[in-house]
């Protein structure tokens, strides 16, 4: 309930016996006394806003890029675009969130990690058209603002921005209550990246004899999660804490859960610098094929063969405790592949040394042959 504070009018003394100050009543006869609410009494603290804004600072300057102008704190935040390093620059957008894995997090109260997952479904669909992220802008909206919880959802997105090399030129911190309960809260963030017109990757690049090679996923990334929810806590009655022994090195299921999604976007920048890359697809909803497909001309098909990789004990779980049929987990998860790159073939090799020497585990997972614009999953992968 809302807190009404009353205080009388200057200068007014209500009577009463011995001057005693008595509560206005409707009918009694005296003025109403003047009521006092404030932002606080609708359940938005502005200091606690602020407070939080402190702590992150030290996080926010750590992804500090020289085209930023300004510190946090203006109206807008404001970036110098050095164009002549470009002969056509364009500019690249991308806005995500993170889904209902946030769900996860608001039950294990682990609030650092989901950050990642934000910055990662962002800068890694700028990278896939071949544009450097510059910076990225959040937003977090929470029925109320702790500023520790809040400075650690911001540290966990610092983070996200530091591997992905782009700056976080601001954002915003929304309190919702009535909307929102005091520990629930939503998260978004919009990133710019540029990249030279004449280098845009593109599915018009994509020709007969590429290659695919797959980079693997650090697990679930940000995807599916309802479904997840469903199978695992809901219908199978599986405790997060519960340590599962697939997983090693006694990792419970809520940790699992939590895994960081990875950021591929300096890796691929790399891999672009060294070879001859025709196009990348991000592997997010909708999975391998749903994803593939969106960087293929109508000509060829994309041949992807499952024997190549084994997927993480996490997509076995959810499957056997969901009964869930092949088509639904290859097209609702990344089963274990993140980032998908098309090279030329003469570039295969020269492409998996080089995200090989940056620790990224890649192999070649596939071929372009002549098609109809379809992804063509092949094999089985090996389990046990």
């Amino acid at each position: 309930m809302t807190h009404v504070s009353e205080r009388s009018g200057a200068g007014s003394s209500p009577s009463g016996a011995g001057g005693d100050r008595q509560p206005w009543t409707a009918g009694s006869g005296r003025p109403a006394r003047k009521r006092s609410v404030s932002y606080a009494d609708a359940g938005v603290s502005i200091e606690a806003g602020d407070r939080a804004v402190e702590l992150l600072k030290s996080k926010v300057k750590q992804t500090r890029r020289p085209e930023v102008m300004g510190d946090l704190g203006g109206f807008a935040g404001l970036f110098r675009l050095d164009t002549s390093k470009y002969k056509n620059p364009i500019l690249a957008s991308s806005t995500d969130g993170v889904g209902t894995k946030l769900v996860i997090a608001q039950q294990m109260d682990i609030h650092d990690t989901v950050g990642i997952d934000l910055v990662a479904m962002v800068v890694d669909d700028l990278v896939a058209c071949g544009a450097e992220p510059l910076f990225l802008l959040d937003y977090i909206a929470t029925g109320e603002v702790v500023p520790d919880k809040v400075a650690e959802i911001g540290a966990g997105i610092a983070d996200g921005c530091r591997y992905a090399g782009c700056a976080l030129l601001g954002g915003e911190t929304a309190e919702h209550p009535g909307v929102l309960r005091p520990d629930e809260y939503d998260i978004s963030a919009t990133g710019v990246g540029v990249v030279e017109e004449s280098e845009i990757l593109s599915s018009g690049r994509v020709e007969v004899g590429d290659v695919v090679i797959a980079m693997r996923s650090s697990g679930l990334h940000s995807n599916g999660y309802s479904l997840v929810r469903h199978v695992l806590l809901g219908a199978g009655r599986m405790r997060l804490d519960v340590v599962i022994d697939d997983f090693g090195r006694q990792r419970t299921l809520g940790e699992e859960l939590l895994t960081p999604t990875k950021i591929y976007a300096q890796d691929c920048l790399k891999l672009i610098a060294e070879a001859d890359v025709r196009a990348f697809a991000h592997v997010t909803g909708g999975g391998i094929p749903g994803n593939l497909v969106r960087i293929l001309p109508e000509h060829v098909d994309a041949v992807v063969n499952r024997s190549t990789w084994k997927p993480q004990p996490i997509f076995d779980l959810i499957q056997s405790k969901g009964r869930i049929e092949d088509p639904e987990m290859e097209a609702t998860f990344n089963m274990g592949v993140g980032m998908f790159a098309i090279v030329s073939a003469e570039d295969a090799d020269r492409a998996l040394a080089t995200l090989t020497g940056r620790g990224v585990d890649a192999w070649q997972a596939g071929e372009v042959i002549e098609g109809t614009g379809e992804v063509q999953m092949v094999g089985q992968h090996t389990r046990g």
